[in-house]
């Protein structure tokens, strides 16, 4: 391996190009791979470059206000031990309330870390009863002394129950706080929640969790931070003939008679030191399936039927490989004693990583070989190696403060996929992150208004703030540069510098810089430090664009901006630049004209990179003679690249489409799918004006739709993906195709003839084909599935009709929680949106009923906007923004930002390339 080195910004490469064997040196960062690192034929090679950096700059000190329970964050003067908590959900309607109701009791022992005569602990949506004349009971534990309740109130703003004492707690002195509470058993997917489904012709109750990030208040008093770890010794009462879970395992089970009801009790052991919003409690009458790893139990918990009819099967399958990889790969045990995953019916999120008791939606834990896809599949796969990622990192070792979650979740995002490839080897599945993850996010990374991985803390107090930093930036981000920190430091480094860490701060907490540290301590031999390299990547936002010139040996990067014009108002410490490691490969020799460079191999940093002209000529001339020769991840790459630089105004239209000039060649998915997303984006501009009618040119789009469904070797997505883009680009054959399929199944409905791989293309394309009679049938199956993927292949498809009134039907019954479950509210709608007849109807629809901001809204208004690329439509989204003000828009005020930035560039773009790309594609298809 060649060792690395620095270059400066403006420093040529001229005097590398000369000699017998010369080489390319882009700007990079990782020096001396370690011995570790395996060779290959075409060598990367790796050199250092530090570009001008700025110095840091600082903020000033934001206000605060004057009381402590009037702040978001709590006071340092307590710290809790442990709790006592017992809780009793009634899974039937309460005669007096009307409504589903939970009681409990809690008990919290915490120690005082400093002098105080009050007592701040989270409360939200809970009833307490009165204690002496008060909201709870204070007694001093060890001999320590507790003084009276002057006063308590609930302040609710800011979700506190506030003590005020006539005496101080003395530091040092430990204390237990006793409440007695109501809440209700609400259907809103918070904290201590119910989800309802129906089973052998009756409805049945579940008692549910969803503690994260700010919900465990909402179930019982506690201090709801995730540095407040403490202990957790949990009770549950529940109906006869139901189940009760826990994060730990029940090691007492009763029957029991209170009040005249008979019930059960189940005591669960004493949890670990864990944070709150790691907690579950869980009711149900539910089964299971049991397998093992290493004396503990696993277990797949879901509705009787779906265990029953095996759909549990593959999750644990998975799980028990899946969670021996991740005790080899952080070098630690796995933590419990028992690993327990459930499938919901009514979850909103896609799963949460519950400690021990891990929660999911149906879609992501459950698969039925005879209905569900291979996308299905994969699915289940990713998530369950996702949240048991978690059960390490996250769990184990937990991040102080929500500011610093993209680690948390962008470290599991990362990993899933070597756990998931460790369990399915063959799936080749750590090529989907380029996709899945690093052109996501580029998307939203190339706007002005994006921002850093890391926030300051004092910039994420609210629950509204805190919502706001689970997005796009946290998850695919962050999984994208810690990809690239394990590519530089080679995977084994970062492995041992990752036990490490696990190990050292086991059942604590830390900041992301503790990780840095970790990881130097095991490195190579670097040019840099850890932190300097990563610290750029995290504490500003964006990423560059590496523009290479092979003639003259220049090399710079750039700020990369989707709209060049916008104005970035947010400072950066570091000037916009980044230290870049780049891994490069050449074609042929230097003095062969079909010499070539390419940089950025297989995808290892986050960045963009830009080529003279001629090199440019030479890659796609490559492509187009033996594409083989480019590696899979780059040949998706160069496409994506292209078309985005082509955005951006540094390359020109005309060149981005070149690049799918080799696509009739192409047989692997991945470049097939970032060109299909590319493209797009040209339909989502087009399909409302007279551009879309060169884009449904017939002999280039049947040319797509033969070459992909002729061919034998092709992938089961890549068929999919034929099949859908020759349909929505008007394809006669398509159309008739999956008309003639869907008439079958209506003809017979207890017979469907569709391929599960192909039911979501021809679901769509059929109804989008027909009228009221396909769309009612579609819902009739929706209503009557019993499997969840199916309902959501029907779910999604029912949005295709171009029939305007069924569409304005259906977006009244997606706020209809018995026509569409409160979890598929938002993606309903965004489906409508994604429907060219559907997009206006969905924003009137949004418009009409705003009513303040919610932790939905992000990803409403980041679907319906997805087209905007009007004068009007940007005026409309300003005046909604204007219009809502007062109310505000909660965690999705980034994304409205967002979305006006992104409809004005798409304004900018239509105008300045739609006589291009109109010319170029009649050019192509005559």
């Amino acid at each position: 391996m060649a060792k690395g080195f620095y270059i400066s910004k403006n420093m040529g490469l001229a005097g590398l190009l000369i000699g017998a064997v010369a080489v390319v040196i882009i700007i990079a960062l990782a020096a001396v791979y370690d011995k570790e690192k395996t060779k290959n034929q075409n060598k990367p090679v790796d050199g250092v470059a530090m570009l001008t950096t700025a110095s840091p700059t600082t903020s000033s000190t934001l206000s605060t206000p004057k009381d402590p329970w009037e702040h978001y964050r709590l006071p340092d003067s307590l710290s809790p031990v442990s709790y006592n908590i017992t809780l009793w959900p009634r899974l039937v309607v309460n005669a007096s309330t009307g409504l589903y109701i939970f009681t409990g009791q809690s008990a919290v022992v915490f120690q005082c870390k400093k002098d105080t005569d009050l007592i701040v602990i989270h409360c939200n949506k809970l009833n307490l009863t009165l204690l002496n004349g008060h909201h709870a009971r204070l007694t001093g534990l060890d001999g320590a002394t507790a003084p009276t309740v002057k006063t308590s109130w609930l302040q609710v703003k800011t979700e506190y129950l506030v003590i005020q004492l006539n005496g101080k707690l003395t530091a040092g002195k430990s204390y237990r706080l006793s409440t007695d509470f109501q809440g209700e058993l609400a259907d809103d997917l918070k904290g201590f929640y119910r989800s309802e489904y129906t089973e052998d012709g009756g409805k049945k109750v579940v008692a549910t969790s969803q503690m994260q990030a700010t919900f465990a208040r909402k179930a019982f008093p506690c201090f709801d931070e995730p540095a407040m770890k403490a202990v957790f010794h949990i009770t549950l009462i529940h109906q006869r003939g139901t189940v009760a879970l826990s994060n730990g395992r029940d090691v007492e089970t009763v029957n029991s008679t209170i009040d005249g009801t008979e019930v059960t009790m189940t005591r669960f052991e004493p949890t670990k030191r864990m944070s709150t919003y790691l907690l579950a409690f869980i009711v149900s009458d539910f089964d299971h399936i049991t397998g093992s790893i290493e004396n503990n139990n696993v277990r797949i918990w879901a509705r009787r039927k779906a265990i029953a009819e095996g759909h549990g099967n593959y999750a644990l399958n998975v799980t028990g490989p899946m969670l021996k990889f991740f005790q080899r790969y952080y070098n630690a045990s796995y933590p419990l004693s028992k690993s327990d995953q459930i499938a919901l019916p009514d979850f909103n999120a896609g799963a949460m990583e519950n400690w021990g008791l891990i929660t999911y939606r149906e879609t992501a834990l459950l698969y039925d070989p005879a209905i569900s896809s291979v996308g299905n599949k994969e699915r289940v796969l990713t998530v369950v190696a996702h949240e048991l990622a978690h059960m390490w990192f996250g769990n184990l070792v937990t991040l102080r403060w929500w500011n610093d979650l993209w680690l948390n979740e962008g470290f599991a995002s990362y990993v899933e996929y070597l756990g998931a490839d460790y369990a399915e080897p063959t799936w080749n599945i750590k090529e989907q992150t380029i996709l899945n993850d690093v052109h996501k996010v580029f998307a939203v990374d190339a706007l002005a208004s994006s921002h850093p991985l890391s926030r300051k803390e004092e910039e994420v107090n609210q629950p509204d703030e805190i919502s706001e930093m689970f997005n796009t930036i946290s998850y695919s981000k962050g999984a994208a540069v810690l990809r690239m920190l394990s590519e530089f430091l080679t995977e084994p480094v970062f492995a041992r510098g990752l036990s490490s860490y696990l190990n050292e701060f086991a059942f604590n907490n830390t900041v992301y810089s503790d990780l840095w540290d970790h990881l130097q301590k095991v490195r190579m031999s670097l040019p840099h430090t850890v932190h300097d390299i990563m610290n750029r990547w995290i504490l500003q936002m964006g990423f560059p664009v590496v523009t290479i010139d092979t003639a003259t040996g220049h090399i710079t990067q750039k700020h990369f901006l989707l709209d060049p014009d916008s104005v970035v108002d947010r400072p950066s410490p570091y000037n916009y630049t980044w230290l870049v490691p780049i891994k490069w490969m050449k074609g042929g020799v230097e003095r062969d004209p079909a010499w070539w460079v390419l940089a950025n191999l297989n995808v290892s940093g986050y960045y963009r990179v830009n080529y003279d002209m001629d090199n440019w000529e030479r890659l796609l001339n490559q492509l187009t003679t033996d594409h083989t020769v480019i590696p899979l991840i780059n040949r998706a790459q160069i496409v994506d690249d292209a078309f985005n630089l082509a955005r951006a105004k540094v390359i020109n239209t005309t060149l981005a489409l070149r690049t799918t000039r080799y696509l009739s060649q192409e047989r692997d998915y991945i470049p097939w799918e970032s060109a299909l997303r590319n493209l797009n984006y040209y339909i989502l501009m087009f399909d409302r004006g007279q551009a879309y009618g060169v884009l449904q040119v017939g002999s280039h789009y049947n040319m797509i739709y033969h070459s992909f469904t002729v061919a034998k070797d092709l992938s089961s997505y890549n068929q999919i993906n034929a099949i859908s883009f020759a349909c929505r680009m008007g394809v006669e054959r398509c159309r008739v195709l999956t008309s003639d399929w869907f008439r079958e199944w209506m003809l017979n409905p207890d017979h469907n003839p569709i391929h599960p791989n192909l039911k979501t293309t021809v679901y769509c394309n059929a109804i989008a084909a027909g009228g009221v009679a396909e769309w009612d049938f579609a819902w009739q199956m929706f209503k009557n599935a019993t499997v969840a993927t199916e309902a959501a292949k029907l779910r999604s498809s029912l949005a295709c009709t171009k029939v305007p009134w069924l569409l304005n039907r259906y977006l009244d019954y997606s706020l209809d929680p018995a026509k569409i479950r409160k979890q598929d509210c938002t993606s309903t709608i965004n489906y409508i949106a994604g429907n060219v007849v559907g997009m206006p109807l969905a924003w009137d629809f949004i418009r009409a009923r705003y009513g303040g901001g919610s932790f939905s809204f992000s990803n409403l208004i980041n679907g319906v906007t997805r087209r905007f690329s009007t004068e009007f439509e940007l005026k409309q989204l300003k005046q909604f923004k204007e219009d809502n003000a007062r109310v505000g828009f909660g965690s999705g005020t980034l994304a409205l930002e967002q979305a006006i930035e992104r409809t004005t560039a798409n304004i900018k773009w239509v105008a300045e390339n739609q006589e291009h790309v109109m010319k170029w594609l009649a050019n192509e298809c005559t």
